[in-house]
């Protein structure tokens, strides 16, 4: 069931004024780029482009290379570092700064924008809102502020942003205000078909081999109500995967529905083990990532740790338990 409570939040006038009257731009989004970040990041700079200001999209990591169709991703920069002074920086959905995974952007004039609880209001101008399902929704409240008129170019960056941040118009925190904004996005020249086969539909073999492998090594806890997915370096190895296709693979279990609650691991080899959480209904597993530094929402969250896999999980697991007792 939908929210019909979660109305937009107004675009705050300093943000308006901020991208109105900015000189160059650079937009980015988290490490480890999804499809609501990619598209919140693109959908922004192709509006901030029609207002005529010079416009720099940067990404610390790859998009997901099932995004590489999508309008204007040649002009995604890969970078760990920007010398953005004198510039306006807008950053998507990064509850600190230091989630971008770049350097530099904290000398320009930082725009921050976010839906998630935990930000740590960074900006020289700071706006949130936990009601909007997906930062894209943000995006588009931002560019009707700036009276720029929708694309389809901008309109499809803005559909896959929704789509993919709901997991297919299906998470708890979808509202009204989504599928309206879907709405105009098909009215506006985006092609839902398109983007939903690309999205789901366009991943190597690698990719399908990864799936076989997690859910062979899946573990059940708490009398088959918890899925635990582990990924290493070695389970890449022997499928043929690389690691920035794990994106949606933790929402697999819930095709079961006796899993409410999935807790999936990740080495990426860099010395950092990753946690994603996800549960049904009225589970909370961000109260769960906050202990460890992180956040989210209340049926998707996660953190970043320096402690081993092992370690990690064996801290994780005992906190969820009691969600299904």
């Amino acid at each position: 069931m939908t929210n019909p409570s979660k109305a937009a939040v107004a675009v705050p006038s300093a943000l308006i004024d901020a991208l109105r009257g900015a000189g160059r731009v650079i937009v980015c989004g988290h490490a480890r780029p999804d499809g609501d970040a990619i598209g919140s990041v693109m959908a922004m700079a192709l509006a901030l482009r029609g207002l005529g200001l010079p416009v720099r999209t940067v990404t610390a990591d790859p998009a997901p290379a099932s995004f590489a169709a999508f309008p204007a991703m040649e002009t995604l920069e890969l970078t760990s570092e920007v010398d953005a002074t004198a510039t306006t920086v807008v950053v998507m959905e990064s509850g600190a700064l230091s989630r971008t995974g770049i350097a530099g952007l904290e000398r320009g004039h930082v725009v921050n924008i976010d839906h998630h609880l935990g930000n740590t209001a960074y900006g020289a101008v700071n706006w949130f809102d936990e009601g909007a399902a997906a930062c894209g929704e943000m995006v588009a409240d931002a560019i009707d502020a700036i009276g720029v008129p929708w694309s389809a170019a901008i309109a499809t960056h803005l559909y896959l942003a929704v789509l993919t941040d709901t997991g297919g118009f299906r998470h708890s925190h979808l509202s009204p205000r989504s599928f309206e904004l879907a709405r105009r996005c098909v009215e506006a020249g985006a092609d839902p078909v398109w983007i939903g086969q690309r999205v789901y539909d366009s991943y190597s073999l690698g990719r399908l081999r990864l799936v076989g492998a997690l859910l062979h090594d899946m573990v059940l806890e708490g009398e088959g109500q918890i899925a635990v997915l582990t990924v290493t370096p070695d389970v890449h190895t022997r499928t043929g995967s690389t690691p920035d296709e794990t994106d949606g693979l933790i929402n697999l279990p819930f095709s079961a529905e006796a899993i409410r609650v999935v807790l999936m691991v990740r080495d990426g080899g860099d010395g950092l083990t990753r946690v994603s959480l996800r549960s049904k209904g009225l589970l909370d597993v961000r109260a769960i990532a906050e202990r460890f530094g992180g956040g989210g929402h209340k049926n998707a969250a996660g953190f970043t740790s320096s402690a081993a896999l092992p370690t990690v999980r064996d801290a994780v697991l005992p906190l969820l338990l009691p969600l299904i007792a």
